[in-house]
């Protein structure tokens, strides 16, 4: 069962900087490189993606092509730097243009991330990795997509200023190994039963438009 992941890194860097963000989304890689998984990694900033909340923008956005991608994936993942305790501007941005998705829908009437598996990589050198996972999974379920338990992986250091993921070696975290690992896992568990068994349209579709309540005797 092929199972292809789309990363979608988005550090405030345009490449060729070091992104620290990208760093750690490497090591899920890793992961899914031994669970003969495929992954693609979109720095976000290096495209040309304005700001709306809408699958097309109009001339010269980059985001309709960046979509497709997501939506011939089985495994979402965004990366993310954390700003002021919180997600940083790009994966707002992100999560804002995912909204589009909400007018679409599959071939069975759903919203086209159903039977995708979400989860999210956070850096920084401060709190806020809760805040940053916590937010982002939710939007993704609100879109459509399921979450495994621990589909989440981090690394922010001491508190306060200070060196990131890569100058502090943060690779070599006990912690943030574990978690990546274990949402690596998650991941592609989930996905390769979503894969073999989607969730049913019945129930979850616009097909239904009166909303009938089940009868309850």
């Amino acid at each position: 069962m092929s199972i292809h992941a789309v990363f979608l890194n988005c550090t405030l860097k345009r490449s060729p900087e070091i992104s620290n963000t990208e760093a750690l989304i490497g090591k899920v890689v890793e992961w899914f490189d031994s669970m003969d998984v495929t992954s693609e990694v979109i720095r976000v900033v290096d495209h040309r993606i304005p700001t709306g909340v809408t699958s097309d923008e109009g001339e010269g956005d980059e985001w309709p092509k960046i979509l497709e991608r997501i939506k011939a994936a089985d495994i979402l993942v965004i990366g993310t730097p954390i700003w002021f305790g919180h997600r940083g501007s790009v994966a707002q941005l992100v999560i804002e243009r995912l909204d589009g998705t909400y007018n679409e829908r599959n071939d069975v009437g759903q919203y086209p991330l159903y039977n995708k598996v979400g989860g999210i990589v956070v850096t920084g050198n401060e709190d806020g990795a809760h805040s940053a996972a916590e937010s982002t999974l939710f939007n993704l379920s609100h879109l459509g997509c399921t979450i495994p338990p621990n589909a989440d992986t981090y690394w922010v250091g001491e508190a306060g200023p200070g060196p990131s993921y890569i100058e502090a070696g943060g690779e070599s975290h006990p912690y943030t190994q574990r978690t990546t690992r274990w949402m690596a896992h998650n991941l592609v568990h989930l996905a390769r039963m979503l894969k073999a068994n989607p969730i049913p349209a019945e129930g979850n579709t616009f097909d239904e438009e009166t909303e009938h309540q089940p009868h309850i005797g």
